[in-house]
């Protein structure tokens, strides 16, 4: 096998490496102040590794606060435990890819990304699914379509393009025993989408 010439660059270009930045430490503002974070290079990856700049983008969005503030969740006894504890053990048991509540447990040792949600515990699974219960059902649809429709309302206003393969796309969550298949017959469609506040 013959191998063409490489392609050089014309004399008098020169091949300009980029430079090499190296990230000593980063610094996120979340709601437990700011934290400064550093790389190990050598360590290996935590899922959780990157929580704490999804909680600066919560915090600096304003999402999380008024999230929390417009739940329809309310205690009367001293003794219950705070809305926030209980709504930031739910979120973060959703981004550790988490599907049963008794998971949750395994966050009751993790004091530091609760402190960095601005929750002073991690509260038991028993504890969030007697708070779910407690949320009538149409006024909690009502509260989580509010604050859905406040994070993309403003991409309504802009021109966009949604790119879906429907044939391999599971539609209704994880279901046990289903298996992702590949039909070739069927093609990917591309639509180009204006969407307007209206439709």
């Amino acid at each position: 096998m013959v191998l063409p010439p490489k392609i050089t660059h014309p004399k008098g270009d020169q091949e300009i490496e980029p430079k090499k930045r190296e990230i000593s430490t980063l610094v996120a503002d979340t709601f437990d102040g700011k934290l400064h974070i550093e790389w190990d290079p050598q360590a290996r990856v935590t899922p959780l590794g990157q929580l704490p700049f999804f909680i600066q983008f919560l915090k600096m969005g304003d999402l999380f606060e008024p999230w929390v503030e417009n739940c329809p969740l309310y205690y009367r006894s001293n003794n219950a435990p705070k809305k926030v504890d209980v709504l930031g053990s739910l979120l973060l048991s959703i981004l550790s890819g988490h599907t049963r509540y008794a998971h949750m447990t395994s966050l009751m040792c993790d004091g530091v990304n609760a402190g960095l949600l601005g929750m002073s515990k991690v509260v038991s699974n028993d504890c969030a699914r007697r708070a779910l219960h407690k949320i009538d059902e149409q006024t909690g649809v009502q509260w989580l379509q509010d604050s859905l429709f406040y994070c993309y309302s403003p991409l309504l206003n802009l021109p966009w393009t949604l790119d879906s393969d429907v044939t391999v796309k599971p539609l209704y969550g994880k279901q046990e025993g289903a298996e992702i298949g590949y039909n070739p017959t069927h093609l990917s469609y591309l639509y180009d989408c204006q969407l307007t506040p209206d439709s």
